[in-house]
């Protein structure tokens, strides 16, 4: 179903894009838009604005509809919930979960474990063997 409404929203967009091309320009903003053209009569004017208007509405509708059948069935969903199993930290050891305290103080405690002995800040002496 969501396949034949994309493909219903786009046809309703190319047809919206020639009926906006085919309209005559009244600003003259390039130039281009005065003299007598192909569709020049006042009718056609009023034409190509219903239907655009008519296309405008659609595209609107097909919009709405496939964002709202795209969250139709998504469930709501807390981090804060799941379970921990979902993957290892690149440190080895898993972080177990909070007993007590808060999410800083856990994370926190977790950066002490998987924590390595600190490198050297600075140049070190070359010592024998």
């Amino acid at each position: 179903m969501q396949t034949v409404v994309i493909v219903i929203h786009l046809m309703i967009v190319a047809v919206m894009i020639g009926a906006v091309l085919l309209q005559k320009s009244e600003g003259g903003g390039l130039g281009m838009g005065g003299g007598a053209g192909f569709m020049s009569s006042r009718g056609t004017a009023n034409l190509l604005s219903r239907t655009t208007a008519i296309l405008a509405a659609g595209f609107f509708v097909t919009s709405l509809f496939l964002s709202w059948y795209a969250g139709y069935n998504r469930a709501p969903s807390s981090i804060i919930g799941q379970p921990a199993s979902q993957g290892q930290p690149a440190g080895g050891s898993p972080i177990a979960p909070p007993t007590s305290g808060g999410i800083l103080d856990s994370l926190k405690k977790a950066d002490e474990q998987q924590q390595a002995p600190a490198a050297p800040s600075g140049p070190q002496v070359p010592r024998s063997q």
